[in-house]
């Protein structure tokens, strides 16, 4: 499978740094413009736009579809991760609020998250499958898929097969990278061998 992984254009919570995860707020002028500029620059042979159903990502995706003539489809598999308590604080406010989630480094654990929120191996096994609903429906056509920053760092994961540089690198609002991975890889990657590989980056 060919996937474009292109993160949506700027909300105001990215310009001043929050955790977002599942709020939903709506791009800025600024993100709009970087949108528009995805749309110019897409490569030709994307036929079918593909988006998170949070509202930022779908108008990211229309801005990209409508200069295409086509329309964004919407794939609930790649919302953003739910961090809890963490959601629309800064990490300074989330230090403060919450200090014994913080100290144990809690959106950074395998199968533990800040209270209400989604444990990073809940998330690799949804996009795992959101993953493998696109190969068995689009094969090897290229498709383009605006998502969202975690959402990003995970499908580079499972199509590398390494967790190990997931909370060093960034894709930044309106960027995007190709991934490449093929079903069978993806098959094999139930919850077990997903903790291995997780494991095998030194994550707690």
């Amino acid at each position: 499978m060919k996937l474009l992984v292109l993160r949506h254009g700027e909300t105001a919570f990215n310009s001043e740094q929050h955790y977002l995860g599942a709020l939903d707020p709506a791009l800025t002028e600024r993100g709009i413009e970087q949108a528009q500029q995805l749309a110019r620059i897409l490569p030709a042979d994307i036929q079918h736009i593909l988006c998170s159903p949070l509202l930022r990502a779908r108008q990211t995706a229309d801005i990209i579809a409508q200069a295409g003539n086509t329309n964004a489809k919407v794939v609930s598999a790649f919302r953003e991760r739910d961090v809890g308590v963490f959601e629309g604080l800064t990490q300074a406010q989330a230090q403060r609020r919450h200090p014994d989630l913080w100290a144990r480094n809690i959106t950074r654990r395998w199968s533990d998250a800040p209270t209400g929120g989604e444990t990073i191996e809940t998330v690799a096994l949804r996009i795992r499958d959101g993953l493998l609903q696109l190969q068995q429906q689009y094969g090897d056509t290229p498709v383009a898929l605006v998502a969202h920053g975690f959402v990003a760092k995970v499908i580079r994961a499972l199509s590398q097969q390494n967790f190990a540089d997931l909370f060093t690198w960034q894709l930044a609002n309106a960027q995007g990278f190709m991934a490449t991975s093929s079903a069978a890889d993806l098959q094999r990657l139930q919850r077990r061998s997903l903790r291995q590989l997780w494991e095998s980056g030194q994550h707690g």
